[in-house]
């Protein structure tokens, strides 16, 4: 490619060059026109300046229709032989006025001849270096008829000059080879500097796009985050209140609880999206491709929405394939989830259907809707954070905004193709192309069932004091013994009091990442580690959206559970890290 734009630059360097050969051909062909009046038959110089001048006129025409018309490259080579071929032809007219103008016995007209035939040469190397070719057959059809001339003639002065031309004809094929090195360097280090240039704007345009979405995307934040937290805020001033007044009801109670549930969960499913978005940015998500059965998967999601479509009194269809694609199940999942999760969010009527195409060696899923379709200079952003066309209130109802993001993340990150075709008023076309596996293998189902209850030995760091209670009630309302305090330093001394009281076993090293005085939870687990002389497993606690931070906290090899956590997600991380081997849950992921 930078091989073809070096070639396409030095050819119009080469047709830019020979307006300056022809204004030096037109002013030298007169002088020696009137030099020659008197040597030279009259009718003999009247055709060889017309020929001279037909020949420039031509030249100009060409050079303007090179300037004037877009080339394609394979053509650049073809305009660089045409001008070649010019140069000979102008080359050979003026060798034939160096055969009649080489007189030695009439010295103005030899004269003239000998300095205008070397002046000529000479200015071949800046005007034609830039295709050699053109400067080779330009002087030697030039120097040629004189050389020959002067053979003939004989004598001390032919073969002064004979030598003399023969010297300059080496000196300038030399200086056209360096010439033509030095243009091309130049030119591809220009070319380097245009493409520099042109990924700096790139860079920068892309780095004031991610200011501009990253604004954006914590003004969206900040306010879905601010709505449930206001309402959690106003329901525990109100639960307050009531608590003053005397026993709560039970009615109120539950009313309550059902409301601050309700809240609990909107909040989680936006840190979730957060989240996930921060994961797929950290790199930290493992791919698990295996082969799917689209037949399976199909039926699953045919199922799973045809409650949300007798809902909305939409038609649901779902086109049978049987083929088998390479994927992770868990992800391409997902990904249909959330796209038919919009079709469904946003269509008021008419249907969604899902189906296959077969692409080549891929498939296509396709999930079509009879939406309010999507402008085309909104298909960009649809995938971007908190962008929802249909949903300017932000009414958390309508979902987050966050699921085309995470769409998009995921495709990328399983090398899937995705794309969207929509028709504004008629509907819109989400699609991801999956390749078809190579060999059906049949997935392997772990029917380990879980243990119905237990209660271990549990080493608690958390450097905040009211989540250190509530999390020390909470395990010790499951059953298990806790050692809990808000350094690392603090629980091994609650454990060495422990211990000097009797038996007490270690099982479990819950830590939150984020401790005081720069500490880790990572760090805290290696501290208590050593303290106990053995290592156990470990989960480490974490509030952190930061994909540097979740690569780090990745990185240690422990269990992660992020923040906020429920009951049951905490009771599953401990069963998980005591009684199910090396497998790892991680909550939220």
């Amino acid at each position: 490619m930078q091989e073809d734009k070096i070639r396409e630059a030095l050819v119009e360097l080469l047709y830019r060059n020979s307006y300056g050969v022809v204004a030096s051909n037109v002013l030298i062909s007169l002088a020696a026109a009137y030099v020659l009046r008197n040597t030279v038959p009259a009718s003999w110089l009247v055709g060889w300046l017309g020929a001279l001048y037909l020949l420039t006129a031509i030249r100009v025409l060409a050079a303007s229709r090179f300037f004037s018309r877009n080339r394609e490259p394979t053509s650049v080579l073809r305009w660089a032989w045409l001008a070649a071929a010019f140069s000979c032809v102008s080359g050979s007219l003026w060798g034939m006025l160096g055969w009649v103008g080489f007189v030695p016995e009439q010295p103005v007209p030899f004269l003239f001849t000998s300095v205008a035939l070397t002046g000529l040469v000479c200015g071949t190397v800046p005007s034609l270096s830039a295709f050699p070719p053109a400067l080779v057959g330009s002087i030697i059809a030039t120097v040629l008829p004189v050389m020959a001339r002067s053979f003939i003639n004989g004598g001390d002065a032919s073969g002064a000059y004979l030598a003399l031309l023969t010297g300059l004809v080496a000196i300038n094929f030399y200086y056209c080879r360096t010439t033509h090195r030095m243009l091309r360097e130049t030119i591809r280090l220009r070319l380097e500097n245009v493409e520099l240039v042109g990924h700096l704007q790139e860079e920068r345009d892309r780095a004031q796009a991610a200011d501009r979405a990253k604004t954006r995307f914590l003004a969206a934040a900040s306010h879905d985050l601010r709505q449930p937290i206001h309402a959690l805020s106003l329901l525990i001033a109100t639960l307050a209140m009531l608590g003053q007044r005397g026993a709560v009801q039970s009615g109120d109670a539950r009313d309550l609880a059902g409301k601050a549930k309700y809240i609990v969960g909107n909040l989680s499913a936006l840190l979730n999206g957060l989240l996930d978005i921060s994961r797929l940015d950290a790199g930290v998500v493992t791919v698990a491709r295996e082969t799917v059965s689209l037949s399976q998967l199909l039926y699953h999601l045919s199922n799973e929405f045809a409650l949300a479509a007798n809902e909305r009194g939409l038609d649901w269809r779902v086109v049978e394939c049987g083929l088998q694609v390479d994927s992770d199940p868990m992800m391409l999942k997902r990904i249909l989830d959330n796209l038919l999760s919009n079709a469904f969010r946003y269509t008021r009527s008419g249907g969604v259907l899902l189906g296959c195409r077969r692409r080549g060696a891929s498939v296509e899923i396709q999930i079509w809707d009879t939406g309010p379709g999507i402008p085309a200079d909104q298909r960009t952003m649809v995938f971007e954070e908190f962008v929802q066309l249909q949903n300017p209130a932000r009414d958390r109802a309508l979902g987050l905004g966050l699921g085309l993001a995470i769409v998009r993340r995921t495709a990328a990150l399983l090398q899937h193709p995705l794309k969207l075709v929509s028709v504004t008023g008629r509907g819109s076309m989400f699609s991801i192309t999956v390749p078809i596996a190579g060999v059906v293998e049949t997935p392997v189902l772990d029917n380990k069932a879980s243990p119905a209850g237990i209660a271990v030995s549990i080493m608690v760091v958390e450097d905040e004091g009211d989540v250190l209670d509530i999390m020390v009630q909470l395990l010790t309302l499951q059953g298990h013994r806790v050692y809990a305090g808000r350094s690392a330093a603090e629980v091994q001394q609650v454990h060495a009091e422990a211990l000097a009281a009797g038996d007490a076993p270690v099982d479990l090293i819950i830590a939150d990442y984020r401790l005081g005085d720069g500490a880790t939870g990572v760090d805290a687990i290696e501290a208590l580690c050593t303290h106990i002389g053995h290592s156990v497993p470990a989960v480490i606690v974490t509030g952190d959206t930061s994909p540097s931070r979740i690569k780090e906290a990745t990185a240690s090899g422990h269990r992660i559970l992020h923040k906020p956590i429920t009951g049951e997600e905490l009771y599953e991380v401990i069963v998980a890290a005591c009684v199910g081997g090396k497998e790892s849950v991680n909550s939220g992921g």
